[in-house]
């Protein structure tokens, strides 16, 4: 049962969103804010490059069939599926859900618990560590990209250079630093995962906080019911359902090995709240930020529980089908 019950960062996202409709921030203290929130982003960006080690993307690498069929899921088939949803749904979403639904399909995979998941099934470990970490560093580019081209075809508008310019400042500078500086700080930093964690965790909830409280003082629960969030509850699990079943049964067809197609499943059906919330943030500068997001929030937490299910179902398999296995000959 306790696997149903929401993570602890789930719990504290519910409860940063409840206290922005409650005590919003605006006026004066809303920009400094929104400052500091931008220098917490880019701390959380730079301490992602200062963790990625060199030898584990090098290493990663090598396994280029792997990647690829990720990265052709991630930035490739799943946002192909968010663009036929633009048609299946065509008046039945509020204009900015459904851009919050495009917008969850062009994100890049999780990082931690994309590793975690692959771990815990038995799964290849270190091609799902370089998988995750590249396909965050390929969506600071990717995602912007893919998100503008969704939207300009389906009508609602593209991304602007400016918002490009503010991922490149805020995002991906702070990464190339932490990287250029990883073989000096890289060991430090990873050892401290703990310590550093309320800068991963507390930079998010910054920008939620942030970006519900303008959606308030905007009246963002005049504009859609629970009806709506009904909806996008049922279009998440049925995005997670395809993606899963898609990566799963497609890497086994491809001839990959068991540790393989579990990388794959949990690398490929995934999508980052971490990176998502920042460049929604950038993306979407002056629009209805709080609502865009809300597709991803629900579709974080769907993952986790459906993933860990999963992970569980594949270590449980793992001793039998060891078993099963002919004896190699003498």
């Amino acid at each position: 049962m306790k696997r149903f019950l929401p993570d602890t960062f789930t719990i504290l996202l519910v409860l940063t969103v409840l206290f922005a409709s409650q005590v919003p921030i605006y006026g004066q203290p809303a920009e400094w804010f929104s400052t500091a929130t931008k220098i917490a982003i880019a701390a959380l960006f730079f301490l992602h490059g200062a963790r990625l080690s060199r030898d584990v993307v090098i290493a990663g690498l090598l396994h280029w069939r792997l990647h690829l069929m990720i990265v052709l899921v991630t930035f490739g088939l799943f946002p192909l599926v968010g663009f036929g949803l633009s048609f299946a749904l065509k008046g039945v979403l509020s204009p900015t859900l459904f851009i919050g639904v495009l917008y969850l399909c062009t994100l890049p995979s999780t990082v931690q618990s994309s590793i975690a998941f692959t771990s815990m099934a038995g799964g290849n470990v270190p091609a799902a560590i370089c998988a995750a970490s590249a396909s965050n560093i390929f969506g600071m580019f990717l995602t912007p990209l893919l998100c503008g081209l969704i939207l300009s075809a389906g009508g609602h508008g593209g991304v602007s250079l400016d918002a490009m310019l503010q991922i490149f400042t805020q995002l991906l500078l702070p990464f190339i630093a932490g990287q250029l500086l990883q073989p000096w700080i890289g060991n430090w930093v990873r050892a401290h995962k703990k310590i550093l964690m309320p800068i991963d965790r507390g930079s998010i909830l910054m920008v939620v906080y942030g970006a519900f409280s303008e959606a308030m003082i905007e009246g963002i629960w005049h504009n859609f019911d629970l009806a709506d969030l009904g909806l996008i509850l049922v279009i998440d699990a049925a995005l997670l359902a395809v993606m899963l079943t898609i990566t799963m049964f497609g890497s086994r067809k491809l001839g990959f090995s068991r540790e393989d197609e579990i990388a794959i499943t949990f690398c490929g059906s995934k999508k980052s709240l971490a990176s998502g919330v920042p460049m929604a943030n950038a993306i979407f500068a002056g629009q209805a930020v709080g609502a865009i997001v809300l597709p991803i929030m629900i579709f974080h937490q769907i993952q986790l529980m459906t993933c860990a299910v999963l992970a569980q179902r594949y270590a449980a398999k793992a001793p039998k089908e060891a078993e099963a296995a002919p004896a190699p000959a003498a």
